[in-house]
Formats: C-alpha cells, structure tokens, sequence
C-alpha cells in the first residue's frame, strides 16, 4: 500500500529539488515546513503553495551548518505541523575546482552541509520515527558518491558519505518501521547545476521530485538512482579499474 504524507518537514526547500518536493507534497494535501538558508527564496515557494489554494506552509531560515539548533527546530516545528511522518534532507553545495586547485575552505563546507547537516537532522528524526514506530527518511545523495571524481573529489567524498550514513540509519531503523531512503540523481536542471556543460540525462526538477517521492511513498527503504537509467551508468563506473579510472575527465 502506497505510504501517504500528511506532516513533512523539507531541509533546503529554496529552490531546486527541494523546492519541488515541497511543491508537490503540498499538492497532495501535506502540510509542508521549509527549510533554507535564503528566506526570500523560501518566502516565493511559500507563496506559490498558498496561492495555489491548496494550503499554506511554514518557513523558518535555518542554516544546516548551525547544528546545535536543530534539536529546538525540530520540536518547534513537530508542535506547529502537529506531529511529523516525512523529513527531506536536500541541502547541497557543490564546489568544482579547477585544474591544481586544492580548497581546504570549500571542501570542508561541503563536508559540513551535504553531511554533517544531514546527519544532525536524520539522527533526531529517525530516533522520533522508531519511537513512534513510523515515518519516512529522504536523504537527496548523488551519482557523483559512486568513486571519486577528480571534477569535484570534495563533493563526492561527501555524497558517498552521505549514502553510507543512510544505508546505515536503514540497517538500524528499518526493523521498527522506519522507511529510509537513498536517492542518488544523476543530472537534474537546478540552479546547482548551471555552471556543468555536459549533462548528459538531464531532467528538470520537477520530474526528479515526482520520482523522489514514488520512491518514497513505496517503502522498503530502498536506495535508488533517478531517473532509474543511472543505475546502469553506476554499475559501469563501480567497475572501472581504478588506473583507468583516473585517466577519464569526468
């Protein structure tokens, strides 16, 4: 039976696919709080879901790196949305050096926002959601977390991390209910991404988001790539030698 969403809370709801899956959650009569360093962006999505006449959502500025604040947050807004089923984690940075560029500085604030910031948030929630014997984890990794990329080594050091840490809250919490999910896009056509000339499969957020949130509403915690082609793309990157991997430009 499809799991159905009354209560979410989405991290990095400001644009992107995480304004989307706000977006469309509200759509199908979920009450939404979002998330999201740039409260100007957020007040748009806000604005958009009220005009729609579906229902209104909750905006709070927040930055992922503030991880002390985050067990207060959570409870505030666990109180206004009347309890919680759904937590998306889809803040990201992503920092793309150029050729003998090493950036401690930026390498650290991926690390600290793709996540540092999602275990702050998922480790709360996921303790509410076993206590309470359900509720649905989205955590938004990515195809780049399959081997390290010499285009952004920062970036997928920190979304292989991040698959890892779900695929470990899954192992744990599956047992008492708890729906785990891992997505891993491949190209999706945000603002992330503007700066990529080769994107190969790109697909506009919105279609990422109703993928994201199929996935979800199945349960079984599955981890799984969107769109569904990239799995094949993983398996052949998994299986390149790493002497010939280091070779490519990618």
């Amino acid at each position: 039976m499809s799991l159905v969403f009354r209560r979410a809370i989405v991290v990095g709801a400001s644009s992107g696919i995480g304004a989307e899956i706000a977006r469309q959650l509200d759509a199908d009569g979920c009450a939404v709080a979002l998330l999201g360093r740039r409260e100007d962006e957020l007040n748009k999505v806000a604005a958009a879901i009220t005009s729609s006449g579906r229902g209104s959502a909750i905006v709070k500025k927040h930055d992922v790196t503030h991880t002390d604040t985050v067990p207060a947050l959570l409870d505030e807004l666990v109180k206004q949305l009347g309890g919680l089923d759904l937590l998306v984690y889809a803040s990201g940075i992503m920092f793309t050096p150029g050729e003998g560029e090493y950036d401690f500085a930026q390498d650290r604030a991926q690390i600290e926002v793709n996540l540092i910031g999602g275990m702050a948030w998922t480790n709360p929630v996921c303790a509410m959601f076993e206590a309470q014997r359900s509720g649905t984890i989205v955590g938004i990794s990515s195809i780049a977390g399959e081997r390290g990329r010499r285009t952004f080594p920062g970036y997928s050091t920190s979304k292989a991390a991040f698959t890892t840490w779900l695929e470990g809250l899954r192992n744990k919490a599956s047992r008492y209910g708890v729906n785990v999910v891992t997505v891993k896009p491949g190209f999706v056509d945000t603002p992330m991404t503007t700066a990529i000339e080769r994107k190969p499969m790109v697909i506009p957020a919105s279609k990422a988001a109703e993928l994201i949130l199929s996935a979800a509403k199945g349960g079984g915690s599955p981890s799984v790539f969107v769109p569904g082609q990239w799995w094949l793309v993983a398996m052949i990157l998994r299986h390149i030698p790493s002497f010939l991997f280091r070779k490519l430009s990618i």
